[in-house]
């Protein structure tokens, strides 16, 4: 069955391997982010019948059912999925935590994907779609790091508005699974020095970092009809931190 799959930070990272793995499992990929990559353009070219873009900054709360939703998705098009993978970090201690940049990463990590999963919910209440919504979260709401306190508290948000919805939507065969990221070498981890690299993976029993190939993998299996039974919970993907 083709599947239409709502992905968001589709640009680089993380998720532009996600949308490869949806794409590999021959559904379709509606792609978000503030700009078009050279690497998602080239997966356009690839795949013009499956692969559509649209440039969105999901710090706009408010623009994510008038724009992403109405002008981008459209009332025609069944979702069968969500991913959730667009997020903003701000790192730094507690003693120095600054409200704006506390308030602008909510927005965009926790605000705009709760606005988004209403919108998910009801096109597939329209469409009569048995769902499956997946969110990225990180291994940091589950063991301390030094400096990534403001962070992980948008992440256990997430974690907890995931099992909630399922208990609410479960019944109209709506499922909401969230996929606990381990340290992955992305853009967003591009800051760190190899001695502090080295500590995080002698946290795992990998000792390694998290393939973005194994979540993303992961996050297609959530999506597919094989875990049909799986909603509520959280599936850690992070080379045995925990």
């Amino acid at each position: 069955m083709s599947k239409n799959i709502l992905v968001t930070g589709v640009s680089q990272g993380l998720g532009l391997e996600i949308a490869r793995a949806i794409l590999s499992a021959g559904w379709t990929v509606y792609g978000v982010s503030r700009r078009l990559s050279p690497e998602f353009e080239a997966l356009q070219t690839a795949h013009p019948e499956r692969v559509k873009f649209f440039a969105f900054d999901l710090s706009d709360v408010a623009g994510v059912q008038s724009l992403l939703f109405k002008d981008f998705v459209g009332l025609d098009t069944p979702l069968h999925g969500f991913v959730n993978n667009a997020a903003a970090a701000y790192d730094d201690l507690v003693s120095n935590l600054d409200a704006d940049r506390l308030e602008a990463m909510y927005r965009v990590n926790v605000f705009a994907p709760m606005m988004a999963t209403r919108q998910v919910i009801r096109n597939m209440l329209l469409h009569g779609v048995g769902g499956s919504i997946v969110h990225i979260s990180s291994i940091s709401a589950h063991t301390g790091y030094k400096g990534l306190a403001m962070y992980a508290s948008t992440k256990g948000a997430l974690e907890a508005f995931s099992k909630n919805t399922s208990r609410e939507w479960g019944e109209r065969d709506i499922r909401s699974n969230c996929v606990v990221a381990g340290f992955m070498e992305t853009a967003m981890t591009a800051s760190l020095d190899e001695a502090q690299r080295a500590k995080i993976h002698r946290r795992t029993s990998l000792r390694r970092a998290t393939s973005p190939a194994s979540v993303a993998a992961s996050v297609v299996f959530l999506l597919g009809s094989g875990a049909t039974s799986i909603t509520g919970q959280n599936v850690f993907v992070d080379s045995g931190v925990i």
